[in-house]
């Protein structure tokens, strides 16, 4: 038993003085936790590098953009063949992805040689063997005269322009057949691919090794975004957010960025790591001073590495009693495979002992323990290195999110990771170490690299077919100029129709006289009550005016419109607005006051003289009984008498729009129209008396509201009114009514929106074709979330909150497809709006018969105001549609309550002369 115990404790003696022994010799191999935060932290830097612009170019991490945007749904399906090219054996595979409500993927594939005379030969040659290779896969599995879509694998640095497309940066591994290098590889192969007609095969994608073992794992796991190669040679690939991609235009979604570190330090950022080992062995390989991270990391090159080290320790006296094989000084005589069996947990010292016979060594027991260790520091330095890359990696991941912590998963694959017994659980504990924020799942890629890049090709495929279908949906909403100039002139042919006697009972555009006949001239004074009633919310407003121009002052008080009131009957609607104005006059201190009113009345109205409004229709919500076809100012004079408090003299009843234009007006005589954009669209203009039919007078000029909101209810816009339009009138308040206003307005563009969006959902290509409940629900989508996503300055991570507050889970290119829906409902509604403001500013011209018209537009409503793209658009369509027109946008403030005191100023002035004559 005590002899046991003894030879015990001799080999864990013998053990310890060995390892003590290397890890002297060594001791520059390894790295502490402060030296791998460091290596950490130089990665971040060169990755930054690496996507800018101005930086990319001398940076050594090339951050090449795969053109890869989006990972695997699980909709996939079809056949795929794919190729792999790029380590010790060609490989062609025929995949076969199926929905079937889960998830299957079925593979053929073969396995081909690649000679060196081959790799190292001519590029032509090369890419002929390839094509001959997949001919000959194509005939053995009966796959000929059938069009399939390909992937190729190819695992060399490429600079991509498209999916479709890479040039060749440099050969790495043994690779160096010549002509290749700075030409697009896909060219070559499609021309080997000539050669073979009777193939018919649409390279669709080029992918890396790396991104095709991200796409393989993330086929099984969505939470996949990282994808690593530890094998021949070493690399890694991350989704980075498109908007930090200075190499690539666009700033929405995300894309697959091939970090190709295996050149980090090739700039001398770790000369400080590297060993005269590394040095040795760098010098002896094929491409000098380049892959050097790879070079202390990747299979190719470990084996040799520890051969440098032990001839060198023997030289020293250190090993094998100094005495040195034949073989020991062949290169390449210890490969990796050797490594990872010497460093097996029970039978690594017996590995050990025969491979350094093998090698022509008598080894001792304490050589054997000595070598093992040599294996151990080397195996650990890599994967301590990769580790600290991977770990900056996720730290980038987790930052770009805004996350605390990240969940997420890192695709693995390589013959290092898979065969090195201690290797994996090396890397995933330094990883775990370094970035204690990360959640992170290792997944071992299954059929690897050459899968991925079928699934490349399927998800290109899925996204291109989609994409189809979205451009499909999205061209209904694309405006030919065409389109704008048609808009223009209808609308021109219906002002004329609205302001002619004959035709006035059938035009659509009503074009009502507001009997304002004049602008402010600066001499308006006093104090003014100015009431708004438009929307949801009803204000009382005191104004004072002093003598000049932009000398006004305003007090205004808001009162909400129950629903109940607004849909109630119209005298309890006009008993409330009543009550709201003695509560108005009661907290200024008014009461008994005699002073001027000018009713803001938003809907339209047929007026008779300028404090006469018979309202023909109620807009927006409203449908008080008993009120259309009656006059709004006798309604609120009886409301005023029934209460019997206080009297007021109401002078003028006002259209918002109109009020918008007084307001602008009184601070520019030039603006002589108004424009609302807002939960409503209407437009008002000083049309001259001459051409007003409706009224009696021929001199002077009076605004015009031209109601513009029920154009096209005749059928005139038929011809760009979608289904989702249709779906939104059928389910509004008026059906087939104010059409124009339904395609240009706040009140609608987000439920125009929510109509796509179901329906994009019903065919599959948004939200996993899950329809929320409250997608289902009418308004949910409101406007206001059609500005805060398009906002230029909303990254997509925003975009997902807004939509989740919506109970919409949703993708990163779920999101890209919500913000193009929303662009392109947008985009029309501007359109659509300066297309019929182009028609006013030519009419005016033509009117004043001049060869160019100076004109200022007063606008007004949260559209215009706070949408981030409505007002530019709006404005280069009025541009482009009347060129001979100089038209300046005047933002309004507080129109329909200013305006409208000014109107009413203005009306007293001009009744002063009449009542002295």
């Amino acid at each position: 038993m005590f002899a046991v115990h003894l030879m015990a404790f001799y080999f864990t003696k013998l053990k310890e003085d060995q390892v003590k022994k290397v890890d002297r010799f060594l001791y520059h191999m390894r790295l502490s936790d402060e030296t791998l935060l460091d290596i950490m932290a130089r990665f971040q830097a060169e990755m930054e590098k690496g996507l800018g612009k101005d930086t990319n170019p001398t940076a050594s991490v090339k951050m090449l953009p795969t053109f890869v945007r989006a990972i695997p749904d699980g909709s996939e399906n079809g056949e795929f063949l794919s190729l792999d090219l790029g380590g010790s054996k060609f490989r062609v595979l025929k995949v076969q992805v199926s929905e079937e409500g889960k998830r299957n993927v079925q593979m053929e594939s073969q396995f081909y040689p690649t000679p060196n005379e081959i790799i190292q030969g001519n590029g032509s040659e090369l890419f002929e063997y390839v094509a001959d290779c997949l001919a000959d896969f194509m005939k053995t599995k009966d796959l000929k005269h059938k069009k399939f879509p390909l992937g190729l694998t190819f695992s060399f640095p490429c600079r991509q322009t498209k999916l479709e497309e890479g040039i060749l940066l440099s050969w790495t591994k043994k690779f160096k057949a010549r002509g290749v290098q700075d030409t697009d590889v896909v060219s070559h192969l499609a021309k080997a691919m000539k050669k073979h007609p009777e193939t018919d095969v649409d390279i669709l994608a080029l992918v890396n090794d790396t991104v095709g073992t991200m796409m393989t794992c993330a086929y099984d796991d969505p939470y996949c975004e990282v994808g690593v190669i530890i094998g021949t040679g070493t690399n890694a690939c991350y989704m980075e957010d498109m908007s930090n991609i200075d190499l690539v235009e666009g700033d929405e979604g995300r894309m697959c960025i091939n970090t190709e570190w295996g050149a980090f330090g090739d700039d001398g950022t770790l000369e400080d790591i590297r060993t005269e080992f590394d040095r040795e062995l760098d010098l002896g390989s094929l491409n000098p001073g380049k892959q050097l991270f790879e070079k202390m990391i990747s299979g190719l090159y470990l084996g040799e590495l520890v051969r440098l080290i032990l001839l060198k320790m023997a030289r020293d006296g250190l090993l094998f009693g100094g005495k040195k094989s034949s073989a020991l000084h062949i290169k390449g005589k210890i490969e990796t495979r050797h490594m990872a069996a010497m460093e097996k947990y029970k039978e690594g010292l017996a590995n050990t002992r025969e491979i350094l016979t093998d090698l022509g060594l008598e080894p001792s027991e304490a050589d054997c323990i000595a070598v093992q260790h040599v294996c151990t520091i080397v195996s650990f330095r890599s994967a301590n290195l990769c580790a600290a890359a991977l770990a900056a990696i996720l730290t980038r991941l987790r930052e770009n999110k805004k996350l605390v912590r990240l969940r997420t998963t890192v695709g693995m694959d390589g013959t290092l990771y898979k065969i090195h017994p201690q290797y994996p659980k090396r890397l995933h504990k330094v990883v775990r170490k370094l970035v204690p924020n990360c959640d992170v799942r290792f997944l071992l890629s299954e059929s690897g690299s050459t899968k991925g890049a079928a699934m490349v090709t399927a998800v290109a495929s899925r996204v291109q077919a989609q994409r189809k279908q979205i451009d499909k949906v999205l061209a209904l909403f694309q405006l030919t100029r065409e389109h704008l100039v048609s808009v223009r002139d209808k609308m021109r042919a219906e002002f004329e129709y609205g302001l002619q006697k004959k035709t006035h009972p059938l035009a659509t555009v009503k074009m009502l006289p507001t009997y304002v006949c004049g602008m402010p001239d600066g001499t308006e004074k006093g104090k003014y009550l100015a009431l708004d009633l438009g929307g949801t919310n009803f204000r009382v407003l005191l104004v004072k005016i002093r003598r000049g121009r932009r000398l006004v002052r305003m007090y205004n008080k808001i009162f909400a419109i129950p629903l109940e009131i607004m849909q109630g009957t119209g005298e309890e609607l006009f008993d409330h607005i009543v009550q709201c104005i003695a509560d108005f006059l009661d907290y200024m201190g008014l009461k008994g006051a005699q002073l001027p009113l000018g009713f803001t009345f938003s809907f339209p109205c047929r007026q008779t003289s300028i404090d006469k409004g018979t309202l023909i229709e109620w807009t927006k919500g409203f449908k008080a009984t008993d009120c259309e076809g009656e006059d709004v100012v006798d309604m609120l004079r009886e409301a005023i008498k029934r209460r019997n408090e206080f009297d007021l003299d109401i002078v003028a009843v006002v259209n918002d729009t109109v009020g918008t234009m007084m307001t602008c007006g009184h601070e520019d005589p030039n603006c002589e129209i108004g424009l609302i954009a807002g939960t409503g669209s209407n437009m008002c203009y000083m049309e001259e008396m001459r051409n007003i039919e409706l009224v009696e007078e021929n001199e002077g000029k009076m605004c015009i509201n031209t109601e513009w909101g029920g154009f096209g209810d005749n059928g005139c816009l038929d011809d760009i009114w979608t289904q989702y339009d249709k779906e939104v009138d059928e389910g509004s308040l008026n059906p087939g009514k104010q059409r124009y206003e339904k395609m240009t307005s706040g009140m609608y563009l987000g439920e125009i929106v929510r109509q796509i969006l179901i329906d994009l959902t019903k065919q599959g290509l948004l939200f996993r074709g899950q329809i929320s409940e409250r997608l289902q629900t009418r308004g949910i989508f409101e406007t206001k979330f059609l500005s805060q996503i398009e906002s230029d300055r909303l990254a997509l991570l925003q975009v997902r909150g807004i939509l989740q507050q919506l109970g919409l889970d949703s993708t990163c290119e779920d999101s890209i497809v919500v913000k193009e829906v929303c662009g392109a409902v947008s985009r029309r509604a501007a359109q659509l709006c300066g297309s019929g403001l182009a028609a006013v500013v030519e009419k005016r011209r033509e009117d004043q018969e001049l060869e160019h018209l100076r004109i200022t537009v007063g606008v007004d409503g949260t559209l215009y105001k706070l949408h981030p793209h409505f007002s530019r658009i709006l404005q280069e369509t009025v541009k482009e549609l009347a060129p001979q027109c100089d038209v300046t946008f005047m933002l309004s403030e507080d129109g329909s309550g200013k305006g409208a005191a000014l109107i009413t100023a203005v009306a007293k002035r001009l009744q002063q002369p009449q009542k002295e004559n």
